[in-house]
């Protein structure tokens, strides 16, 4: 399931004068900082593996997805959704620490890339309350008829034959697997309509030039 490249949630700032030179976007009453976009384009480049970029485009890319988190928090709030603990990162922190050799390397590639652990623990623990929360909202209303998933079978078989795979699994044997990839695809199908739909809802104004 693609997890939709999420970052940390923006809380409700006040918007003190002397703040004010640091606001790049506002989502209704919630604001986005210049900050905030340039620690979400480099937490997103280290998880990733990928070349540290803050670029126009990545902070645009980046911008992009906080607006979109915020959408989401917004929703939570209003759903009286129950925020996991901190504490349910833990696990994803441990399985991303045993990719490094030791604690000095990982230590480096925090400082490569420009972030604290504090920041990529409140990354983790958003992306676990994200995915909790998607389950929760849209997966209840996601029906994926079973003439849906023999036809995903029957392509597939088609393309497995065509493979030259020989251990083709009977179609009993691929249905819960299959069902389950429907019910993602089609829970992310709904969470972009949702997102659409909702951007043309809340107002989001652009404060800094720079973005593109």
């Amino acid at each position: 399931m693609r997890l939709r490249y999420w970052l940390l949630l923006l809380l409700l700032a006040p918007l003190h004068s002397e703040i004010i030179d640091r606001i790049a976007i506002s989502v209704g009453n919630q604001v986005i900082t210049k900050a905030q976009i340039d620690e979400e384009a480099r937490l997103t480049a280290f998880l990733n593996g990928g070349q540290l970029d803050v670029s126009a485009e990545e902070r645009k890319k980046a911008a992009d997805r906080l607006i979109e988190q915020t959408l989401v928090k917004r929703d939570m709030e209003l759903s009286h959704y129950p925020i996991p603990a901190q504490s349910d990162a833990g696990p994803a922190l441990k399985a991303l620490k045993a990719n490094y050799p030791s604690e000095a390397q990982y230590r480096q590639a925090l400082e490569k890339y420009g972030i604290t652990e504090e920041a990529l623990k409140r990354r983790l623990w958003w992306q676990t309350a994200l995915l909790r929360f998607i389950d929760y909202r849209f997966r209840p209303g996601i029906l994926v008829p079973d003439a849906d998933i023999r036809n995903y079978y029957d392509q597939e078989v088609v393309k497995w034959k065509q493979q030259g795979i020989q251990q083709i699994p009977g179609f009993e044997e691929a249905r819960a697997k299959i069902g389950e990839l429907l019910t993602d695809q089609r829970i992310d199908q709904a969470l972009d309509k949702w997102l659409a739909d909702t951007r043309k809802q809340i107002a989001v104004r652009d404060h800094d030039e720079k973005l593109p």
